[in-house]
C-alpha cells in the first residue's frame, strides 16, 4: 500500500497537473504543455495502481519468482499491463488537445465566437474541410495499433505463446498504422548517399517493399526488447533510454527546423512523436521504480511488446525510421548476437538469462549444454571465438577436447564474459550505461555529420 508520503506526493501532482490542464483553455489549448500535464497524471495513476493491485495480480495466479535472489521472492507478474492501459486511456483523453485550435476554427461555437462563417462556406463545407483529417487519423491508427499490441502481449502473458507465433504479433498490430501512411503519406522514396547518386540518381523508389521495411521495424523493435530481457530493471531501462534519447532527437529537429515555411514539413511529425513519448516516458518511470532492483514487480511480455511498438509508431508516422534504428544499436548488436541460437545452429534453452550464484550473490553467464558435441566447423568456430582478445562467449571442453558447453548468446552474458561475475544491479548499469553512450554519439553522428553522406537533411 501507499504511505502518507507517496499519497500526499502524488495527490499534489495530480492537482497540480490538473490545474495545468484547466489553464491551458484559457489560452489556445498549448498540446505541449497539456501532454506535460497529462504524463504526471499518468506516474500517478500508474504508479498507484502498480502499488493498489500487485495482491490481485499475485492472487489471480499473475506472479513469479524472481530466480536472481536467494530466497527466489514471489512477487507480481504482467505489471507493464497496468501501465500499457494507462498509457492508453491518457492518450485517449489527450485526443482533443492537439486539434483544439482546428476544433476552434472549423465549427461555429465552442469558443469561437469572433469567426464570421458566410452561408456559401457553410453551405460547402468548405470551413469544416479546414480540419486536419490525416493528422488526426494518424493519431487514431497509432491509438489502435497500440491498443492491438497490448492485447496481444497480454494474451501472452496469460498463456505464454511459443516464440516462433508470437514473433509476428507486431506485425498484425501494426496494420491500422501501416494502412494509414498507405492513404494520407505513402511516400516510398528513399534518399541515396552521395557517394553512390552516380550509379543509382539521387531517389529510389521501393515501392512494397518500403511497407515490408516498416512492417520489419514494428516486428523487430518490440522483440528486441524482449530479446534483451532477464534481470531485474533491464527492460524498461533500456525503454527509458530510447525515449529520451528520441526526445532529444525531436527536440534538436524542431530546434533546427527553419523558420519559412512556418509551420516546417518537419514539425507536426516531431510535435507527434513528444506527444507520444512524454506519457509513455511517466508510465515507464513509474514502473521503474518497481521493477529496478530489487524488484518488486516483473513487466512481462506486454510491456516489452507495448514500448517496442511506441517506438515503431513515433519512428513510422514520425517519418524518422533511420534515426530510430539509431537508437536500437545495442538491441540490434543483441539480435545479430543471438542469432545463432534463435535459428538453432547453436542449442537455445527457454530461457538465456544469466545464472545467479547463490553462494556468491553474483550474476554469472549462463551455458548451453552439448549432449552432443559439435561438428568440426562449428567446433573450430566456437574455438576461434572464444580464444579472441576480446572473446566473444567462454566455452568448456572435455579431455578429449569436445565442447561441452557455452555460453548463451546475449549480450547480458557477453558482458559477464568480458567483466566478470557482477551483482545483477551492477550488470544492468553497465549494459544500460553503454546504451546512453551509443545513443548519444548516434543521435552525434545524424545531427552533426548526416550531411557527409546525404545531400541535405530532412530538416532544411
Amino acid at each position: 500500500m501507499l504511505s502518507r508520503a507517496e499519497s500526499l506526493s502524488l495527490l499534489t501532482l495530480s492537482i497540480a497537473c490538473l490545474g495545468v490542464l484547466a489553464n491551458t483553455f484559457n489560452g489556445e489549448g498549448e498540446p505541449l504543455i497539456a501532454s506535460l500535464a497529462f504524463s504526471g497524471i499518468a506516474f500517478s495513476f500508474t504508479y498507484c495502481l502498480i502499488q493498489w493491485l500487485g495482491q490481485t495480480f499475485i492472487h489471480a495466479g499473475l506472479k513469479g519468482r524472481d530466480m536472481s535472489k536467494a530466497r527466489k521472492p514471489e512477487i507480481p507478474e504482467a505489471m507493464g499491463g497496468v501501465g500499457a492501459v494507462v498509457y492508453l486511456l491518457i492518450l485517449i483523453f489527450f485526443i482533443p488537445f492537439p486539434f483544439y485550435k482546428d476544433i476552434v476554427a472549423a465549427t461555429s461555437g465552442g469558443g469561437s465566437r469572433d469567426v464570421t462563417v458566410s452561408h456559401e462556406l457553410l453551405a460547402s463545407g468548405r470551413v469544416l474541410h479546414r480540419f486536419p483529417h490525416s493528422k488526426l487519423a494518424s493519431y487514431l491508427s497509432a491509438l489502435m495499433s497500440l491498443q492491438s499490441v497490448v492485447i496481444l502481449g497480454i494474451a501472452d502473458d496469460l498463456f505464454d505463446i511459443r516464440w516462433r507465433h508470437k514473433l509476428f504479433i507486431p506485425a498484425v498490430a501494426s496494420i491500422p498504422m501501416l494502412v494509414v501512411y498507405f492513404v494520407d503519406y505513402g511516400v516510398t522514396n528513399v534518399v541515396v548517399p552521395l557517394q553512390l547518386e552516380h550509379y543509382f540518381g539521387t531517389l529510389i523508389d521501393l515501392g512494397w517493399i518500403y511497407y515490408a521495411y516498416m512492417a520489419a521495424v514494428a516486428i523487430f523493435c518490440p522483440n528486441s526488447i524482449n530479446i534483451l530481457a532477464g534481470i531485474n530493471g533491464i527492460e524498461v531501462s533500456q525503454s527509458l533510454v530510447i525515449a529520451v534519447l528520441l526526445l532529444v532527437n525531436d527536440g534538436l529537429s524542431l530546434h533546427s527546423a527553419p523558420a519559412v515555411p512556418y509551420p516546417h514539413p518537419a514539425t507536426d511529425p516531431h510535435l507527434f512523436s513528444i506527444y507520444l513519448l512524454l506519457p509513455f516516458i511517466a508510465v515507464s518511470v513509474a514502473l521503474w521504480w518497481h521493477n529496478w532492483y530489487p524488484a518488486k514487480v516483473f513487466v512481462g511480455d506486454t510491456y516489452c511488446y507495448f514500448a517496442g511498438m511506441v517506438f515503431a509508431i513515433v519512428g513510422i508516422l514520425g517519418h524518422f525510421s533511420k534515426t530510430l534504428l539509431l537508437t536500437f544499436i545495442p538491441q540490434i548488436l543483441n539480435f545479430l548476437y543471438s542469432a545463432p541460437q534463435l535459428v538453432r545452429i547453436i542449442p537455445c534453452p527457454r530461457h538465456r538469462l544469466p545464472h545467479f550464484n547463490s553462494r556468491t550473490g553474483l550474476m554469472e553467464p549462463s551455458v548451453t549444454i552439448w549432449h552432443q558435441p559439435p561438428g568440426k566447423v562449428l567446433t573450430g568456430v566456437l574455438k576461434a571465438l572464444a580464444s579472441l582478445p576480446v572473446p566473444l562467449l567462454a566455452i568448456k571442453q572435455d579431455d578429449q577436447g569436445n565442447v561441452v558447453s557455452s555460453t548463451n548468446l546475449t549480450l547480458l552474458n557477453l558482458w559477464l564474459v568480458w567483466f566478470g561475475p557482477q551483482r545483477e544491479d551492477r550488470l544492468a548499469m553497465g549494459v544500460i550505461g553503454s546504451q546512453v553512450c551509443i545513443g548519444v554519439i548516434a543521435l552525434y553522428t545524424r545531427h552533426k555529420l548526416a550531411l557527409l553522406v546525404f545531400r541535405e537533411d530532412n530538416r532544411q
